[in-house]
């Protein structure tokens, strides 16, 4: 691959990058305060699921370093967006497990972690499509 087509970016990973680092930073931040703090912010959480937080928490991390490594067109990045999938479809898995066995939760838990796992499968078929197999196009 010649350094002209290393540092040409399509405008799809740029802009999902941006986005994965901007949403890194509010995961950690939002997940952060419930899990660390006991004011306003964590009381407005409700029936939050700990062990849901927590994966978030620490996935925030990871979407910080995907990020960087889908700008940058790191294959690497490629791995971390399916790890990321994985971790959250699990997560939501056994987060639907704790409702039907009656546990306590709140509906914006339901809509995040749907949006979480549709987000970082768009991420991952565009990292898959223009930095696995640069030299394919993905359908439109």
């Amino acid at each position: 691959m010649s350094q002209d087509s290393k540092t040409k970016r399509p405008v799809s990973i740029w802009i999902f990058s941006i986005i994965a680092l901007i949403f890194g930073g509010l995961t950690l931040r939002s997940s952060g305060l419930v899990l660390f703090t006991t004011g306003e912010f964590h009381q407005q959480q409700g029936n939050f699921v700990p062990f849901v937080v927590w994966t978030n928490f620490i996935c925030g991390f990871v979407y910080v370093i995907t990020a960087t490594g889908l700008f940058l067109m790191k294959r690497w990045a490629t791995y971390l967006a399916y790890l990321i999938v994985l971790v959250t479809a699990t997560a939501y898995i056994f987060f639907g497990m704790h409702v039907m066995n009656g546990g306590l939760y709140e509906m914006q838990t339901v809509v995040a972690m749907a949006i979480r796992t549709l987000f970082w499968t768009v991420i991952s078929w565009l990292a898959y499509h223009h930095i696995m197999r640069p030299g394919t196009k993905p359908a439109s």
